[in-house]
């Protein structure tokens, strides 16, 4: 793969190509990975494919204007992004420590990125170009759109876009809304008058008229009730169909959130994927060692887009929404195919998923998702329409191409919809050719308190499936293993759930190596939650383990069999009145956080 099979980074490529001046210029916190599963690789092969020039810089160092202005100034404006994650999230870990490894950088080293890259990126745009356009996006964007609360600073913030001094803040899956922002600026219209277009935030002078207000940011900052009653609001909207403008002052402005883009139709998302995708990252990262962030991806494939699961704690309802689209058969097999012609290719397909595996179609025969009903949660709604049939045949042809060996489904199964389908073939198909020994499933929690704050099915569901996916297993003569997430520390839990929950590891025998500590991100239910105290919903109150040490006992107690966890289990067991469990949950061969010597 040479440099020319790749969009323009630096001024050597402009002329090899004999552009002049670029129109659009992309900007992101991630190394360039010109692959599908980085959203700035969609954006820029889109833009492009509409006939545009377009450039991209990454991971422009912010302390100089060198790297800003290494492709000179774009004719129509500059499209920005953080990068695929929160760069507050790619920089710092749930306890607020500096992350040691950056994926998304080369050669994983850290530092490339600033804390709160796109407003940092766009100050300097505007430092150094003036009123040239600026368009935002990508997850970091998109969910911190409308005031909203920061984990790292422990305070609300107002509208990135406010922060910023973008012009248009793209939420969700961006494909449509920048064709139409793109379009319109090369047809020579201001970009202050583009403020009409579907999945876009603008804000304005003056206070629109039909459109849902919300608290202003001046209001939620100061009042914990009113924050979640603009979060209610925000989330009520969040429908292409019946979801309305929703508009949030914020001082003398007015923060516009026009109604939510569409999900592309399937044939839509097929032209995206078949863009001309290099498929890894450029090359001026050779001498790194890469980006580590392809592995997981190079030879995956994404099938789907949206979920209508509804935890809490993920931002997919509120960045790529409730609908799930898919794309066709033909296409995915086709990226199939594309992959095992990579001279990096050993014969595995390392995943066939996307937010939710299972998932391929709307959840019944309803244009819209329901307002204030679950498909899932706390049972299955009657109307929903359950089927693997489409997504088994998608498989079995990818299975059944040249040169696979094997494929498998690493991105999350909903196995409560699993357990739905009474035909009972997919399943058995999924363990006998689709797990690479272990199949990672995210019951999350074992207390049906903790999973209803959390908005995840009573925990008897996940049982049903532990004890199905054991007796196929036997009956198919393999040897292979549940590896479930877990989550500590989410709203509504306490060190008496955490206790339950290591009770129920000691009962199955499993270890976790790794835990998830609940993190407040911007755009979830579940952050809500955790800074107001109260379900947004309901306004009930709910208990948050927000201290240190409370958080740092549920985390601990999760892995009770690791030695170094022994004093700080005992602590939180003291704290509960559980001593009696001391001698249950603790391995009697360690002594003071030592093994004995008849482990050793």
């Amino acid at each position: 793969m040479t440099k020319n099979d790749f969009l323009p980074v630096d001024k050597q490529d402009m002329e090899d190509r004999g552009i002049e001046q670029l129109d659009f210029i992309c900007i992101t916190g991630d190394a360039y990975v010109d692959h599908p599963s980085f959203g700035i690789a969609i954006i820029s092969r889109v833009v492009s494919a509409l006939g545009f020039s377009v450039g991209v810089i990454a991971q422009p160092n912010w302390k100089t204007n060198d790297d800003f202005l290494k492709l000179g100034t774009p004719k129509y404006g500059f499209l920005v992004t953080s990068g695929n994650i929160d760069s507050m999230v790619s920089n710092y870990s749930a306890a607020k420590n500096l992350r040691k490894t950056d994926d998304y950088s080369p050669g994983g080293v850290t530092g490339k990125r600033p804390d709160r890259a796109i407003i940092v990126y766009c100050n300097k745009i505007r430092e150094i170009f003036g009123n040239m356009p600026i368009i935002l996006g990508g997850l970091e964007g998109s969910l911190r759109r409308f005031a909203h609360y920061d984990y790292w600073q422990n305070q609300v913030r107002g509208s990135i876009l406010f922060d910023s001094g973008a012009d248009i803040l793209v939420y969700g899956m961006g494909e449509n809304q920048i064709k139409e922002c793109t379009i319109r600026l090369s047809k020579g219209e201001d970009i202050k008058s583009i403020t009409d277009i579907a999945g876009t935030c603008v804000m304005l002078r003056e206070k629109p008229e039909d459109a849902v207000e919300c608290p202003s940011f001046e209001q939620v900052r100061k009042d914990k009730k009113v924050y979640c009653e603009a979060v209610k609001i925000q989330f009520d909207q969040q429908d292409p169909i019946f979801g309305k403008p929703i508009i949030q002052k914020h001082s003398l402005r007015y923060l516009l959130q026009n109604i939510p883009a569409k999900p592309l139709e399937r044939e839509q998302l097929d032209a995206v994927y078949a863009l001309p995708y290099t498929r890894t990252y450029h090359p001026m990262y050779e001498e790194f060692g890469g980006v580590p962030a392809i592995r997981e991806v190079e030879h995956s494939i994404a099938h789907n887009r949206g979920c209508y699961g509804g935890c809490n704690f993920c931002a997919i309802t509120f960045h790529q929404g409730k609908s799930v689209t898919s794309r066709s058969k033909e296409s995915v097999v086709s990226e199939g195919e594309t992959i095992t012609k990579s001279k990096n290719f050993k014969g595995y397909i390392h995943d066939v998923g996307g937010p939710t595996a299972n998932f391929r179609n709307r959840p019944c025969s309803k244009k819209s998702v329901c307002l204030h009903k679950r498909c899932l949660e706390p049972e299955a709604c009657d109307n929903l329409s359950v089927s693997h049939s489409e997504y088994a045949e998608i498989l079995r042809e990818l299975r059944n191409l040249p040169k696979v060996k094997k494929v498998f489904v690493r991105s999350g199964i909903r196995f409560d919809y699993l357990m739905l389908d009474l035909n009972g073939y997919f399943f058995e198909e999924l363990i006998k050719y689709h797990v690479s020994g272990q199949l990672k499933v995210a019951p999350e929690h074992c207390s049906d308190v903790v999973l209803k704050y959390m908005g995840k099915p009573p925990f008897k569901q996940y049982e049903k499936f532990y004890d199905k996916f054991y007796s196929l297993n036997k009956k198919l003569g393999l040897k292979q293993f549940l590896v479930p997430y877990l989550m500590s520390s989410h709203p509504g839990c306490t060190v008496q759930d955490a206790i339950k929950l290591a009770l129920y590891l000691k009962k199955i025998k499993y270890s976790p190596e790794q835990v998830q500590e609940f993190y407040p991100t911007p755009g979830t239910i579940s952050t809500a939650m955790y800074y107001t105290e109260m379900d947004p919903f309901t306004l009930e109150k709910v208990f948050v383990a927000k201290s240190a040490q409370e958080r740092a006992w549920q985390r601990a107690l999760l892995q009770c069999t690791n030695p170094k966890n022994r004093e700080i289990c005992i602590q939180a067991l003291k704290y509960a009145g559980r001593s009696d469990l001391i001698p249950v949950l603790l391995p009697n061969n360690v002594r003071n956080g030592k093994l004995s010597k008849k482990i050793q």
